[in-house]
């Protein structure tokens, strides 16, 4: 009984970690060029937005799966941030992984 049990929550966090790693799954290489637009803002130390003020976040060496939530909470609108909203409109989910995958390998 108790190996069947180890089994079974052994399968479990397996399927977890699979699609935590499926989620995260990008290619920072594309991301790269796909994220020059980010850089205009999370590229530059301290910057904050005129307006709104919003002091902007830094996105190097943040968990991919973080980013891609982030970006999809702002295309959905339940983060709320026009300019986010606006470059997230259009935005695959595969542009999202990529991008999240260049942030979570940068510095």
């Amino acid at each position: 009984m108790r190996a069947k049990s180890l089994f079974a929550l052994g399968g479990m966090f397996l399927l977890l970690g699979s699609g935590s790693l499926q989620a995260a799954g990008g290619d920072p290489v594309a991301g790269r060029e796909k994220a020059e637009t980010c850089m205009g803002c999370h590229g530059v130390p301290g910057y904050r937005n005129a307006y709104p003020a919003y002091q902007v976040p830094k996105l190097g060496g943040q968990h991919a799966e973080y980013l891609v939530s982030a970006l999809q909470a702002y295309q959905r609108g339940d983060r709320q941030h026009p300019t986010m909203r606006a470059l997230t409109a259009n935005m695959s989910e595969e542009e999202m992984r990529d991008i999240a995958a260049f942030f979570a390998q940068s510095e």
